[in-house]
């Protein structure tokens, strides 16, 4: 995720933030693609073991990319190299080879065993990504929170706070986001992380979020067009704030529920506000 940020003139310079660990995802046809690659590589070497040597055991040759793929890419390009694996191991060892007719009892007990072991190898592996990932974003969130909260701490100018918080959205969602302040009686983006830019359809949903005091979702009516979710933030009146976030096209889809991560982001954002309000 990019991180750079764009922001008003100001004569402070922003404090440091943290990098954002790179994206641990990749796109769902290149999991699937990655893992049909993987098959392919355990068939050519499970040719050249049975080539060389009688193996007893050789399909068990098909269960490390089942392995690699929940790990890598969850649990469905997983099941997808279990299925194939059992079809090119019944397909070139099992007898009668280069058919996928199975006569001995044995041996559908066997491919039958195989693609059982996959499927739970299959289901351990992505688990455990899963619960890799959850602990990533949980340290990532932290981190953009703890960053932001030294910038209200510091009691940095107004400028500087919004820009942290651009960062922390971003950082948070790994999807760009934007700060948005009225100036005279008009939204203007105060900072942001690089992406695209709010398009009218954008402008129009934050400019509603902030006159009716409630958030709006992305394509939905009335704002069918936005890309970016919008909430207000509750703050002095000299600085009407709107967070924004685009959530749509997302690698890791939607969040469940992202107004609780906003709403942590707006309340340091509001509390820091209401501070350097006197001072302007």
């Amino acid at each position: 995720m990019a991180n750079d940020v764009t922001a008003l003139p100001t004569s402070a310079d922003p404090p440091p933030a943290a990098e954002p660990a790179p994206p641990e995802r990749i796109s769902t046809a290149a999991g699937y693609g990655l893992s049909l690659l993987s098959v392919a590589a355990a068939t050519l070497i499970a040719l050249g073991v049975d080539h060389v040597v009688q193996a007893p055991s050789l399909s068990l040759v098909f269960v490390v990319p089942v392995i690699v793929s929940a790990l890598s890419f969850g649990w469905g390009p997983a099941m997808i190299s279990a299925m194939l694996g059992v079809a090119v191991f019944d397909f070139l060892f099992v007898a009668p080879r280069m058919s996928l007719r199975v006569d001995s009892p044995t041996d559908l007990w066997s491919l039958g065993l195989m693609l059982l072991v996959a499927a739970i190898a299959s289901a351990v592996g992505a688990q455990s990504r899963r619960r890799a990932l959850a602990a990533h974003r949980a340290a990532q969130q932290a981190e953009a929170l703890r960053g932001l909260a030294h910038a209200v701490i510091e009691a940095q100018p107004a400028a500087v706070l919004m820009r942290t918080a651009a960062l922390a959205l971003a950082q948070i969602f790994e999807a760009p986001a934007v700060v948005l302040a009225e100036q005279s009686g008009k939204l203007w983006p105060a900072a942001a992380s690089s992406g695209p830019a709010l398009s009218a359809a954008d402008q129009e949903a934050a400019q509603w979020a902030l006159a009716n005091d409630k958030p709006t979702r992305a394509e939905t009516f009335p704002f069918d067009q936005s890309r970016f979710d919008f909430w207000p933030v509750q703050t002095p009146a000299s600085h009407r704030l709107v967070l924004g976030v685009r959530l749509r096209g997302r690698s890791g889809g939607r969040p469940r529920d992202p107004a609780r991560e906003v709403e942590m982001v707006a309340a340091y954002l509001s509390a820091a506000m209401a501070a350097v309000a006197p001072r302007r």
